[in-house]
């Protein structure tokens, strides 16, 4: 235990018990809402006969005037030779400016109805405390998308609109889901039983496609404070990409941005809805991009920071040395995150 640091164990029954549900769930509360209500305006027109949306997420037009196109679906279009209408292009462009603004991968976690299915994996597989992981190479969803452009270029087919689980699970929702579930479940089960937060992180070729685009994206998650983090390792235990992380909270160098610069990050507020010391807030890639490191201080006493992040990674699942954790938890604290996200 770091001098003049409380044990995590105090720490945690501290941070169960200092704010309530709504408030460690506030921004996981506005995600439900976006991706329901997103989708609420789908179903509209096939359940109840209102056509304020036409079309799914891979292509769509609201109120018959704004055309929207998923530009990943365009991307293989282009591929295929085919000539491409020109309202696609803007649906496609309008679509890109809005998650370079949002966050490229805030499609993830705010619209795609498939982060349900695997935050509710990710939910029961914390609850069962399954710890046993399989991680692919962090490439591998590149490949796949690589390949699936090629599988179009050759097939002159949308190749990967044949197999993807959003539209699975769009289209079951209107005509029934057949055989829908079972692709849907095979997400689910993969990332309880396989891969922690597997099919997202490591193979969706969608979620690889929005990465790129999130590099370039406005609105990011900043460390506004992080000279108040405790180490205490849950923002990295709830987080869907806990590498993104590492760089605001263990920089390597004498200086570093409090801006969480990856294209990987999704910008779904779950580290900001579970640190108890506020050390996240939304923000922009404009702000205080450089900030001076100094020793953090503790009751007087001067913390040494780890030279790397290997305990609290270790604790998410995500990676380090398996005899490394991060402080000591109680099995009650271990697996009480707030609920599913």
């Amino acid at each position: 235990m770091i001098a003049g640091k409380p044990d995590s164990a105090a720490h945690g029954s501290v941070t169960l018990h200092r704010r309530g549900i709504i408030a460690r769930n506030s921004w996981l509360l506005a995600r439900r809402s976006v991706q329901l209500g997103t989708l609420g305006l789908f179903l509209l027109g096939p359940w109840f006969g209102i056509w304020w949306v036409k079309g799914n997420l891979a292509s769509s037009s609201f109120l018959d005037t704004l055309p929207l196109t998923d530009p990943f679906v365009l991307l293989q279009s282009l591929a295929t030779g085919h000539k491409v209408g020109v309202t696609a292009v803007i649906g496609a462009l309008i679509v890109l400016l809005i998650y370079v603004l949002a966050g490229g991968r805030a499609y993830c976690s705010w619209v795609c109805p498939v982060n349900i299915v695997t935050d509710a994996a990710f939910w029961l597989r914390t609850r069962l405390r399954i710890s046993a992981t399989w991680q692919p190479r962090k490439g591998t969803r590149v490949w796949i998308l690589v390949t699936v452009v090629a599988v179009s270029a050759l097939t002159g087919t949308i190749a990967w609109e044949l197999v993807n689980p959003i539209t699975m699970l769009h289209r079951g929702l209107i005509f029934g889901m057949g055989l829908a579930w079972v692709i849907v479940l095979a997400v689910f089960l993969f990332d309880l039983a396989v891969s922690r937060r597997g099919w997202c992180s490591y193979l969706c070729p969608v979620g690889a496609f929005y990465a790129t685009v999130g590099k370039l994206s406005v609105v990011r998650v900043n460390a506004v404070k992080p000279e108040a983090c405790t180490d205490c390792g849950d923002c990295y235990r709830v987080c869907p990409e806990p590498h993104v992380i590492v760089p605001v909270l263990q920089p390597s160098g004498s200086k570093a941005s409090p801006v969480i610069t990856s294209g990987d990050c999704t910008n779904c507020g779950c580290c900001i809805d579970v640190c108890e010391e506020d050390v996240f807030r939304f923000g922009t890639r404009f702000g205080k991009h450089v900030r001076e490191q100094q020793p953090r201080q503790r009751n007087g006493a001067q913390e040494q920071r780890p030279e790397t992040c290997a305990a609290p990674m270790a604790a998410s699942g995500f990676g380090g040395s398996p005899r490394t954790r991060s402080p000591k938890r109680s099995a009650s604290e271990e697996h009480s995150s707030p609920a599913m996200r």
